[in-house]
């Protein structure tokens, strides 16, 4: 009977136990010159549809210019049999270049996209708030 009781009774009010990975937003700042995200300027707008453009942009002609690059290589590897001729460690040098020649070619095109990526959301927001005040970037 006790635990019949027990059961009948309003469970304890739950509590919410924040985490470190959890982000509170700010409220919005009142006065002048703040927009909800809902009432967003048509030139927002085309702004951020300009940005999206042109990461697009830089990122077709980044993949593009990866594989010219990477067929190039390729071709080259394939077309200079004497490359095969010197061995290092008991591997030939065509092996070692087909191996890890790769990987600083993928290392040169990721960064020159981020760096690009960087500037084209850099140029977004000078367009959206204004050029910054003395704090440019290289």
């Amino acid at each position: 009977m006790a635990a019949l009781a027990d059961e009948t009774a309003d469970p304890p009010p739950r509590v919410r136990v924040r985490t470190g990975g959890e982000r509170r937003s700010a409220p919005p700042a009142a006065g002048a010159g703040a927009e909800p995200a809902a009432t967003m300027r048509e030139d927002g707008a085309v702004y951020l549809r300009g940005l999206a453009r042109s990461q697009f942009r830089l990122a077709l002609g980044t993949l593009l210019a990866f594989l010219v690059v990477i067929l190039a290589f390729t071709a080259v590897l394939s077309l200079l049999p004497e490359w095969g001729d010197p061995v290092i460690l008991g591997v030939p040098l065509s092996w070692l270049l087909q191996a890890y020649g790769y990987y600083p070619i993928i290392a040169v095109f990721a960064i020159a996209y981020v760096r690009g990526a960087h500037a084209n959301e850099r140029r977004y927001r000078e367009l959206v708030s204004g050029p910054s005040s003395g704090t440019e970037r290289r």
